[in-house]
């Protein structure tokens, strides 16, 4: 080799350790995505109630951390892996899960921050959510107890412990204390 690593396509993910789960691939580089334990937990107690509400609502449809989404019209080597995201009803390409990513951005990103989160990593991947157009982004912080609430039209808010997570007109009707995440 001449001391250059060969950019990988999105389909070659598969090919990877794990079949790829674990990786992103971010301008053609595989990057392993590692959470920490209490950013897992996070995960899963909004993921609960977030598919809970979507199973009694027929809203939509959650997606874990496993999920790719290659939506990113000029980065056509990026597969961006949410901690959890959300497609609403009617959006699904043909009616249906597709068999491997999606290829539409979610309506909803969700990111856990792990302490292997640098700050300038979890700014790229913002951007690349802003540019794909994903209309609700929440960042949560399990350090403080926060999540920062990014919407399509650039506006930003932070809900702290004592607040309530909205769904706002994305996911209608949802919304979860934000200490009930950090249990």
């Amino acid at each position: 080799m001449d001391g250059q690593t060969a950019l990988l396509e999105p389909d070659d993910l598969i090919n990877l350790p794990d079949g790829g789960d674990h990786y992103e691939l971010v301008d053609g580089v595989p990057v392993e995505k590692k959470m920490g334990a209490e950013a897992d937990r996070v995960t899963v107690r909004l993921s609960s109630r977030l598919d809970g509400y979507c199973e009694r609502t027929g809203c939509g449809l959650v997606f874990g951390g496993q999920t790719g989404y290659r939506c990113f019209p000029s980065k056509p080597r990026q597969v961006r892996k949410p901690d959890l995201s959300f497609v609403a009803t009617g959006r699904l390409p043909g009616g249906r899960v597709p068999t491997g990513d999606f290829h539409i951005p979610p309506d909803l990103a969700v990111e856990a921050v792990s302490p292997n989160d640098g700050y300038e990593e979890m700014a790229i991947r913002l951007a690349d959510f802003k540019d794909a157009k994903i209309r609700l982004v929440w960042v949560i912080s399990p350090a403080t107890k926060t999540v920062l609430i990014r919407r399509a039209d650039g506006t930003l808010s932070e809900v702290g412990e004592a607040g309530t997570l909205s769904g706002e007109d994305v996911v209608p009707g949802f919304s979860c204390p934000v200490a009930e995440l950090f249990v």
